[in-house]
């Protein structure tokens, strides 16, 4: 039977300089859920890459004074970097100057404009060079020296100039009509209002080329005009699936995309322009776009001149891999603003991972190696405590399920919290090295049912900490191809009588003082 395919995307990150936190983040959360997905039984495909287009670039390459090519490769790279620093598992990593995309951006241009969707006007407007956008007069405010300033905190320049156009003004009632057929495309809801609130407001012909410089896609039959980034990089989703070809291949099989993951400051050119512009080419747009939330610094909004811009690697570097990847996925809801803190990291990795997850299979496993043999117990029959700590294991992926297709991580980390406290409660409550001396037999069926218990933890783990998860299974002598969801429930329990390798910790400790070596 052929793998349901599940396609997701991050953005495609801007190469004006390098990754930070909020980049990790979104790439992390599509990584988790792609991890999940394939270990489901999904077909999936998983795409990141680097947008490398427009005037921000340029200025950036010539402040540095090199070429913009050269530019862009130096930088992209520094994003593949993070990728692998961070153990991402994206299938394609794509780059708007590649030839591939310059080939899609200009076929979809051209099934637009053969709709009648783009005509050539000239142009004056507001524009943001950092948000390579334009916004109308009602949307600024009075800035430092009397400069217009954009709701983003951008500093904004009249332009006018040549420009073709899109005809987003005819698209309000379809996208409200679109949003009402499909509640689910823009999430969180609180996403949702803001998106429909904008539109009903009233949608204006939005500017798509440029004149005013070089560094970009050149409009079809016209090379004066550079096509508008935002329509460049957008099409990078379908580029990576083969668009134009789209009977056959991946874009047949993958497209419409199952998810695009955003920051919520560009939410409105990702559920607004982008489905306009694919149904003006007669493509169907996205399932579905998840905007998440900022993170500040102990309280503080990042940012380079306050020098407070948080660097992935050194956090890896600092606490280890897996510590990172779970506690930026743990510590706040998925969707909200969240506030990054050294205390509350260390507080995480040594409560929720050292302590309840580390120390739960840690003793576990030692008292196994001691006292069975080091193999996996032989249990005799189940009480219904038993029973009941074996069915909560075996069950945490339906709640998981439902959690990561919401994109809700914290709730789905809290699921697996839960069934980890009540296994440390049922150790308590057994009590096994009693058992030891008053009944053998019973202390191993105990010690099978926390083993197999933590099996199944692991497992549903892998996807949040790789790493650490394949490390646990190792130590349950669990082989590679057994670790995927079809080997969870209790028709694939532990075999009795495996011999068991030496445990070992999996989660170290930190103290603060750790933050500042």
């Amino acid at each position: 039977m052929p793998k349901t395919p599940y396609y997701l995307t991050t953005p495609i990150y801007y190469v004006n300089d390098a990754p930070h936190i909020g980049h990790a983040y979104t790439s992390l959360a599509c990584d988790v859920l792609a991890r999940f997905k394939r270990l489901d039984g999904f077909d999936v495909k998983f795409l990141t890459g680097t947008d490398e287009h427009g005037q921000k670039v340029e200025k950036s390459a010539q402040a540095k004074g090199i070429d913009a090519q050269a530019f862009t490769d130096e930088v992209s790279q520094k994003f593949r970097d993070l990728a692998d620093h961070m153990n991402f598992s994206h299938d394609d990593f794509i780059r708007t100057t590649e030839e591939r995309h310059k080939l899609s951006c200009t076929d979809l241009w051209k099934r637009i404009v053969d709709r009648g969707d783009i005509y050539l006007d000239s142009y004056g407007g507001w524009y943001a060079i950092r948000d390579e956008a334009f916004y109308g007069e009602g949307e600024l405010i009075d800035g430092p020296d009397g400069k217009k300033v954009a709701p983003s905190g951008a500093e904004v320049e009249w332009v006018e100039e040549p420009s073709y156009f899109f005809k987003l003004s005819e698209w309000g009632d379809r996208l409200l009509e679109f949003y009402e057929k499909n509640p689910d495309f823009i999430a969180p809801k609180s996403r949702l209002n803001e998106v429909v609130s904008f539109v009903k407001g009233g949608l204006h012909d939005l500017s798509v080329s440029r004149t005013t410089f070089n560094w970009g896609i050149p409009v079809p039959d016209d090379d004066e005009h550079i096509m508008y980034v935002w329509l460049d990089a957008l099409t990078n989703y379908i580029t990576a699936l083969g668009f134009p070809e789209t009977e056959t291949g991946e874009f047949a099989t993958y497209w419409p995309a199952d998810l695009h993951m955003v920051g919520k400051d560009i939410l409105r050119f990702h559920t607004v322009y982008w489905p306009a512009f694919l149904m003006a080419a007669g493509i169907e747009p996205p399932k579905r776009v998840f905007a998440h939330g900022w993170w500040t610094n102990e309280g503080e909004k990042i940012s380079k001149s306050l020098g407070n811009v948080i660097d992935p690697i050194d956090l890896v570097e600092t606490y280890g891999l897996d510590q990172v990847r779970y506690f930026l996925l743990r510590e706040v809801p998925f969707g909200n603003d969240g506030d990054f803190s050294r205390h509350a990291m260390v507080n995480r990795m040594n409560g929720e991972l050292a302590n309840d997850l580390g120390n739960l299979a840690q003793r576990v496993l030692s008292m196994v190696a001691k006292n069975c043999a080091a193999a996996v117990p032989v249990h005799g029959e189940f009480t219904d405590d038993d029973k009941a700590m074996l069915d909560q294991a075996s069950v945490l992926v339906n709640g998981l399920r439902k959690s990561m297709d919401e994109q809700a991580f914290h709730e789905g980390l809290e699921t697996v919290w839960k069934a980890i406290r009540a296994a440390n409660g049922y150790v308590d409550a057994q009590a096994p090295w009693t058992l030891k001396k008053e009944d053998p037999p019973r202390m191993a069926t105990v010690l099978y049912v926390l083993s197999e218990t933590i099996r199944q933890i692991a497992i549903v783990l892998q996807p949040f900490m790789p790493d650490s998860m394949a490390n646990m299974l190792d130590q349950l002598a669990v082989s590679p191809e057994h670790r995927d969801f079809s080997f969870l429930g209790q028709g694939h329990q532990l075999t009795p009588g495996t011999i068991l390798p030496a445990p070992q910790g999996v989660f170290p400790r930190f103290v603060e003082a750790d933050a500042d070596d």
